[in-house]
């Protein structure tokens, strides 16, 4: 027992060096590469209308610093909370479970939720539920996406009344020389093409109209999302700008380093707050 204890004792020295050498497991940094903390960053929250939290989907930090943001300025804000991973045509779901009305396997069988929905994005819906809070299913159904993808913006108009109330209204704003629509198709290089780019705009438009639709005047808007569609304050800010002008916004996006104790050129200006993770931290997928 006692050698097992000296084991475990000279694991956890080692395991606290490793950590020190490499500054923790993830700093935060403003858009200008400055260093900054946790309690700064939440200061400059504090007052926003509109914040868009941007993830990594399968990073462990960007949900747990999500559930922390969150419930530390629900403690003195109305909140309406929002998320990418949740499609609009689902809101009825989403909402009989935010009511009691049906338990998580009811959920799990009647919304199309994503694989790591129960790591990663229930507790941010059960703290909803639980403080009588909205929650609202802000993407573009997939389905409708994937036709945009393989035949242009025009096919939407094909789409039910029913089925277009799940959308942003027709036709919206596109413009597909945003310079990250414009990324979109360098990073694909032979995969792109602009229906993809438009495929892309779809879920971002759609995101802004419900986030504008939604977002009460007194209240605080936190929407969980793919860093990619509101880095640079692109992709749904865009369209937020299109939608409802002039509300507060702050950005949060997350990077990963090999090293974290100081952010690379190449993100500076990603967001308003950058967070910063080491690049060895295990993943949730």
């Amino acid at each position: 027992m006692r050698k097992s204890l000296t084991i475990l004792s000279c694991l956890l020295l080692l395991s606290s060096i490793t950590m020190a050498q490499n500054n923790g497991a993830y700093a935060i940094y403003n858009g200008k590469g400055k260093k900054t903390s946790y309690k700064k960053m939440m200061k400059a929250l504090a007052n926003q209308q509109l914040i868009f939290f941007g993830e990594l989907h399968n990073n462990p930090i960007s949900h747990w610093l999500q559930y922390e943001v969150t419930t530390e300025l629900g403690k003195a804000k109305k909140l309406t909370l929002g998320a990418e991973m949740i499609e609009a045509d689902n809101q009825d779901e989403l909402d009989d479970y935010l009511k009691g009305k049906i338990d998580q396997k009811g959920l799990d069988t009647l919304a199309r939720l994503w694989n790591n929905h129960k790591t990663d994005y229930k507790p941010l819906v059960d703290y909803a539920r639980d403080n009588d809070l909205n929650f609202i299913a802000t993407n573009i159904p997939r389905r409708y996406a994937s036709m945009v993808n393989k035949q242009g913006l025009e096919v939407l108009n094909s789409l039910t009344n029913k089925e277009k109330s799940w959308i942003a209204p027709l036709p919206f704003p596109y413009d597909a020389n945003l310079p990250r629509y414009q990324n979109i198709l360098e990073m694909m290089g032979d995969h792109g093409s602009p229906r993809l780019v438009m495929a892309q705009a779809s879920k971002d438009a759609t995101m802004a109209h419900f986030i504008a639709r939604r977002i009460e005047e007194n209240g605080m808007f936190i929407h969980y999302n793919g860093a990619y569609h509101s880095d640079y304050h692109e992709g749904i800010l865009w369209y937020i700008n299109q939608y409802k002008p002039g509300l507060s916004i702050l950005t949060i996006s997350t990077v990963q380093q090999a090293d974290i104790t100081k952010l690379d050129s190449e993100y500076l200006g990603q967001a308003d707050f950058i967070i910063c993770v080491d690049e060895d931290m295990t993943k949730t997928y």
